[in-house]
This record gives C-alpha cells, structure tokens and sequence, in this order.
C-alpha cells in the first residue's frame, strides 16, 4: 500500500511569489533589528543597563520588542498571505468575463 499526503494541495505559482516576497521583506526588516541589538551588545554594552520604560533596562525592553515583533510580523504575514488566497479562490470562481454576475445581482 502507498501511503500518501491525505489531501492533494496545490498552491497557485503566483500565490507562492507573494508569499515569498513578503517573507523575505519580513525577514529583512528583523534582521535589520536582530542586528541592531547585537552590534549595542557588541560595541556598547553599557548602553543595555539604561533605564528605558518603566524601570526596565535597555535590554529587557529591546528583548521584548524582538519578541513582540516576531509575533506581530508573523500575524501580519499570515493576514496578507490568506487574503492574498482568499482573493486568487474569488478569482478562480468567478474568472474575468464569464457572465456570471454576482448572488442577487444582475445579468
């Protein structure tokens, strides 16, 4: 018996693109944060013991802001790429100039 994938998925060559370049958009923007906390580690330590926000020091702070902005880039990416999906599924549906007019609209 083989045993295969459960579900046949296919991913349109478009879609994969999108996704691909907000990806790496993504990843390009926190890496130039990542690097940010380390070249102050590495050059200036000192500066990490600052008092920023609330009594926390500078590398509290900028440790939780890279938490923060993982989680948040990675929402923000899963809300691009599904509505990205969501309008190539509209598209594959209703295709341009089939007639097909829209639930209780027209033809």
């Amino acid at each position: 018996m083989e045993h295969g994938p459960a579900v046949e998925y296919e991913e349109h060559q478009d879609i994969s693109d999108y996704k691909t370049k907000i990806g790496i958009r993504f990843f390009a923007i926190y890496s130039i944060v990542f690097a940010g906390f380390v070249l102050i580690n590495t050059f200036a330590p000192q500066l990490m013991k600052v008092k920023v926000i609330l009594g926390l020091n500078l590398a509290v702070t900028y440790g939780f802001g890279l938490i923060l902005a993982a989680i948040i880039m990675g929402l923000a990416y899963n809300a691009a790429c599904t509505k990205k999906e969501r309008e190539y599924e509209q598209k594959a549906k209703n295709p341009a100039g089939s007639g097909n007019a829209p639930e209780g609209g027209r033809k």
